[in-house]
């Protein structure tokens, strides 16, 4: 462990926003009350078609996939153990947090390091790597962190190497601390829940998990009509969807922002995280769902809805437009991947099939219908308005049983009321650009893709 001298006092850094879930009957409720809005809504829809058999097919077809997810999501339960010895083995895992960085603001790393430094269950060590950032060497907040390890009894690690992507840099923190039992990742710009590395290692206790996803939410979500429609979007895809296939044990993305694996998912795969390529061209997007991948090969992949994690997420729609096409293109190829390195007598895999099989069909009859000028008649247009806003409303109801400490109800509220807008967002301006990336997936880059310059800082 490196120990410095302290330069401060530098300003304190403010406490971590906190999170919980509260499901209850409310929330049964509208789940109920929207599905049978959206049912309704479908059956005249499809009832106005020409060809009503094909579409109505898909329709019900969809309508039990996200009855499914909603159904099972909810039910999907918080991980404890059981036992008191499966309470002792969570106790004794080494926990070590891998904290890649490249050209963050100053501000909302020092807010990340602080919120792991502030852990219920404390950390073994913080290991951080400046990917050779161009745009300062973070010495401040680097003296900073090394003092207040010693202080708080964690061992810290501090590298700064040649730019060399995410990978490399978690690699750098891997190779600095290679006993842990558990290694944490952690994006840069992401403050942790007081409660999240406590939570996040309870699943643990079970001999097949493998890795454990948290739920990352927005820190910055009040910032603009941007920031709210991600929240929305993000939080619900995995209180819903995630929390579904958590339910499986199939988790199929980790998110960076906040994810748990034990120790043999990273370092018996080194070699292939650092070497993917695609068509010849080094792949470093979607490292964490290339983990996952690793996890669901040998075991299973869950979600721990009661670890929560808050990041920072675009402003702009230049950023956002960046950061989609990063993760679409990224996604395109592990599709790919998962088809061909997913067991087959594995829940993951089929649920991977029909996905893709559904979004086909999905696509299929809304190019034939807008081919034809169906969609054009004012009262399909009506119907249809009404089956987005019911579909919307009903995915994001879970989000009402989301209580965080830095939200009033009437916020809250405010970002559940753009569930329509979510939707819209989704169906036109994400779906073409998902079909732009998938066209040009060969374009996945080998460096960071969104970060030549600090793009969205604390106070944002």
């Amino acid at each position: 462990m490196r120990t410095v001298t302290a330069r401060g006092p530098w300003p304190a850094t403010p406490a971590a926003p906190r999170a919980t879930l509260r499901r209850g009957g409310m929330q049964t409720t509208l789940v109920v009350l929207s599905l049978a809005l959206l049912g309704y809504a479908a059956m005249r829809l499809v009832a106005m078609f020409d060809t009503p058999r094909a579409v109505t097919s898909i329709c019900i077809a969809g309508l039990v996939a996200v009855a499914w997810d909603l159904v099972a999501g909810s039910a999907n339960p918080t991980f404890t153990p059981r036992t008191q010895a499966e309470r002792d083995t969570v106790d004794r895992l080494r926990v070590v947090a891998l904290v890649p960085a490249y050209n963050e603001d100053d501000d909302a790393l020092r807010a990340c390091l602080a919120s792991m430094l502030r852990q219920s269950r404390p950390l073994d060590d913080i290991c951080v790597t400046d990917d050779g950032s161009t745009t300062g060497d973070y010495a401040a907040t680097r003296d900073w962190f090394l003092a207040e390890c010693v202080r708080h009894g964690v061992t810290g690690h501090w590298e700064r190497v040649p730019n060399g992507g995410k990978r490399q840099a978690q690699v750098v923190g891997l190779r600095a601390a290679p006993h842990a039992d558990v290694y944490l990742t952690v994006d840069s710009d992401t403050i942790l829940d007081p409660e999240a590395v406590a939570q996040g290692v309870q699943p643990f206790a079970d001999d097949r998990v493998q890795a454990v996803a948290g739920v990352v939410l927005t820190a910055n979500y009040g910032e603009n009509l941007l920031t709210r429609i991600q929240e929305l979007a993000f939080t619900d895809a995995q209180l819903v969807t995630r929390s579904a296939l958590s339910r499986m044990g199939s988790v199929q993305v980790t998110s960076g922002g906040l994810a748990l694996y034990r120790a043999g998912v990273l370092q018996d795969n080194i070699d292939t995280y650092l070497s993917e390529t695609c068509l010849g061209r080094p792949m470093h997007a979607s490292d964490d769902s290339l983990l996952a991948l690793f996890a669901l090969q040998c075991g299973r992949v869950v979600q721990q809805s009661d670890a929560f994690a808050f990041t920072l997420m675009p402003t702009s729609l230049s950023h956002h437009r960046r950061q989609q096409l990063r993760w679409m293109r990224g996604s395109t190829v592990r599709s790919a991947w998962r088809f061909r390195y997913l067991p087959t007598r594995r829940y993951a895999f089929w649920q991977h099939l029909a996905k893709w099989a559904l979004y086909a069909a999905n696509t299929g009859v809304a190019l034939t219908l807008l081919g034809t000028g169906v969609l054009t008649q004012l009262p399909v247009l009506a119907w249809t308005a009404v089956v987005v806003v019911a579909f919307n409303l009903l995915v994001a109801t879970p989000y009402l049983a989301l209580r965080r400490s830095d939200q009033t109800v009437v916020q809250r509220l405010g970002v559940f009321a753009v569930a329509p807008l979510v939707g819209l967002w989704q169906m036109t301006v994400l779906r073409v650009l998902r079909w732009y990336a998938m066209a040009t997936f060969v374009k996945v880059t080998a460096g960071w893709g969104t970060r030549s310059q600090v793009e969205v800082t604390a106070g944002s």
